[in-house]
């Protein structure tokens, strides 16, 4: 017998409830898995408070989970059972025991990371991987502002571009989280509310600004932002907080 968090309507915390839930065989296809490490992100939260209606009710919500290969349906040659694999799915259900998913879906975990790890960090990753391989051309020649640079993406967005010789530079909102992102790669890091930002920005790049800006955060830093490009830089604008 299958589990899962489903929600009747949208609201606060209060509308998730843990119930049982039949599983069904898995169709052609289809794999079926054993979920045993979950990701919760922002946008859980917003299908769950309704600013995204982007969940039929009643619904499973969760988008990405990890676990254990159970069964398989036809025509599934890549995947065997007991194989540990995650998934990123539009359709939601990860907040379950088991789901039934296609397997184009689907990807093995390499054994040197945990389904914890790889649960919670899937989405971001691809998300990271799209703006540094696909939005625009990230390279060792770049200098990049990354907005929320302690956050979940921002972080990952942050590793990764250091990891292959970009000169980084962070934006936070507090004071008190600029040492984490040193840690992450930041050369530098300065609060996003400092009304010099933009100024020290063009001191650390010699006057010149960086060539992108990975924005995340919108309004509250979009002018500092735009005047800490450098000429024809790009201003890269992603997600919503």
């Amino acid at each position: 017998m299958s589990k899962a968090i489903v929600i009747n309507s949208y609201g606060s915390s209060e509308v998730l409830i843990y119930q049982k839930q039949d599983i069904k065989e898995p169709l052609a296809n289809e794999i079926q898995i054993k979920n045993t490490a979950i990701g919760v992100n922002y946008h859980d939260v917003y299908v769950r408070s309704g600013l995204y209606k982007t969940l039929s009710l009643p619904g499973i919500p969760g988008c990405e989970a990890s676990g254990i290969v159970e069964k398989i349906g036809n025509n599934v040659k890549d995947f065997q059972v007991g194989e540990r694999v995650t998934f990123c799915t539009r359709e939601y259900g990860a907040y379950a025991t088991y789901i039934n998913i296609s397997q184009d879906k689907v990807i093995k975990i390499p054994n040197f990371l945990s389904d914890e790890l790889v649960a919670t960090n899937f989405l971001r990753a691809l998300t990271v991987e799209m703006l540094i391989n696909r939005i625009t051309s990230v390279d060792s020649s770049k200098s990049i502002l990354v907005t929320a640079a302690s956050g979940g993406v921002g972080r990952l967005l942050c590793q990764w571009a250091s990891s292959i010789g970009v000169k980084v530079i962070g934006s936070v909102g507090s004071q008190e989280k600029i040492e984490e992102t040193k840690l992450n790669g930041c050369i530098e890091t300065f609060v996003s509310s400092d009304n010099k930002f933009s100024e020290k920005v063009l001191d650390v790049t010699n006057g010149k600004g960086v060539d992108i800006v990975f924005d995340s955060v919108g309004n509250d830093t979009f002018e500092a932002s735009l005047s800490s490009l450098a000429h024809c830089g790009y201003l890269i604008n992603f997600g919503q907080s």
